[in-house]
């Protein structure tokens, strides 16, 4: 099969790379699921879904949409075990984080030029340091307190005061520490705190774990251009998206795209690419950038929306992070306009929803536009055919403001 000139899907295989996610990748396939039986409703389409063959992570799905039968079958590109072994620090360890990580990205010029890109990421990668730093307050306030009236109460009884105030303030600050440590679900300040650390401790170059987990990753991906279907797919989310770009790299530069072979397409989504490509150490990426965005090989389209208040919203992460090649061809920058594919009910009830916001790329819209995570997963036109001729958005931002353009040798 040769989705790349017939355009037309039966079979296509997807992969999914998540963001920065400690969670297990069976939460994809739910979300899938549950989203997928909501679109249906929506849009009058069929899809099922059905346990994976052969995958560990993952599952399959037969649709009909537009007219025509197509069977997908998903892939989770896991890297969660990563995640978990970054969160693993406690309190100290995560307070120590948060200064590396503001000296990384203060010292290194780049927080000043985020902030002339989008407001809303910075304030959403800011967020976790104002919270750490506020739940510190109040455990120094609070153990402040109780060291005060412990010294009173051992005055009363003939000891020095300052006996039994240093040791029940550290008793108490620590205590609520912990405890806020234990509830972050409520507060995501350490995950978000985990999460920036994560890209600021190494300056915006992978790890040698991560390293070898991309490179597994381009084996998979190898593996399913040689198989006998009409598309290869390769979705990445949020974090997962600039780390898409380095496998997709590395498997074109290995020319491990047959000739001939399935169409590839690469849908990234709620991008942060410049949080990492705006880093002193991001040689890497920002030559996988520059490579991956004057390819023929593939398709790339990226979409963001201004109400994520999480994501570089329809910023081309090639041309603002200072690389973009005089024969750019990718990415096809495009909203996915919540305001208009939600409707004003649905957009009332998740506005304020930050983090829920960042994952509705791949959920159902009551509105949908040409933007439809179901057609592109599901329906019978590869990434590339399905937006041939769709212009980019007005709104895009090109402006190269990192302030690091080197790019590895």
């Amino acid at each position: 099969m040769d989705g790349s000139t017939t355009g037309r899907v039966r079979r296509r295989i997807v992969f999914y790379v998540p963001g920065f996610d400690p969670i297990h990748p069976r939460r994809y396939r739910e979300l899938y699921r549950r989203e997928a039986a909501a679109q249906a409703e929506i849009s009058d389409i069929d899809i099922t879904l059905s346990a994976a063959q052969g995958r560990r992570f993952g599952w399959d799905v037969t649709a009909r949409i537009e007219g025509a039968e197509v069977r997908s079958e998903f892939e989770v590109l896991v890297w969660s075990d990563i995640v978990r072994d970054q969160m693993r620090g406690g309190v100290v360890a995560t307070y120590l984080q948060l200064l590396r990580t503001a000296w990384t990205y203060i010292g290194s010029g780049a927080l000043r030029r985020l902030m002339r890109l989008r407001k809303g990421p910075v304030i959403a990668a800011l967020y976790p340091v104002a919270m750490l730093l506020m739940q510190l307050g109040l455990a120094l306030a609070a153990g402040a307190l109780a060291g005060r009236a412990a010294a009173w109460g051992a005055t009363r009884l003939g000891v020095p005061g300052v006996i039994a105030y240093w040791p029940v303030l550290v008793a108490v600050c620590w205590a609520l520490l912990e405890w806020f440590r234990r509830h972050d679900r409520r507060f995501f300040a350490y995950y978000l705190m985990h999460d920036y650390a994560f890209a600021a401790r190494w300056g915006g170059a992978n790890p040698d774990a991560l390293e070898a987990r991309l490179a597994l990753f381009e084996n998979r991906i190898a593996a399913a251009l040689r198989e006998d279907v009409d598309e290869v797919l390769v979705v990445g989310h949020s974090s997962g998206a600039h780390l898409a770009v380095s496998v997709l790299s590395d498997l074109i530069r290995a020319e491990r795209r047959p000739e001939g072979g399935p169409s590839l397409g690469f849908l990234s989504l709620g991008q942060v690419v410049p949080m990492m490509s705006f880093l002193p150490r991001a040689a890497r990426l920002r030559a996988d950038l520059a490579y991956l965005s004057a390819r023929d090989e593939l398709a790339w389209v990226d979409v963001t929306a201004p109400g994520d208040g999480c994501a570089f919203a329809l910023c081309d992460p090639v041309a603002v992070s200072g690389v973009a090649p005089d024969h750019q061809r990718w990415p096809l920058v495009i909203s996915a306009a919540f305001t208009q594919t939600l409707s004003p009910a649905r957009w009332r009830e998740l506005r304020w929803r930050f983090f829920r916001l960042h994952f509705q790329y791949l959920c159902a819209f009551d509105r949908p536009g040409d933007y439809d995570y179901f057609r592109v997963t599901a329906g019978p036109l590869t990434l590339a055919d399905r937006f041939a001729g769709r212009a980019a958005s007005r709104s895009a931002i090109r402006r190269a403001l990192s302030p690091h353009v080197t790019t590895a040798a």
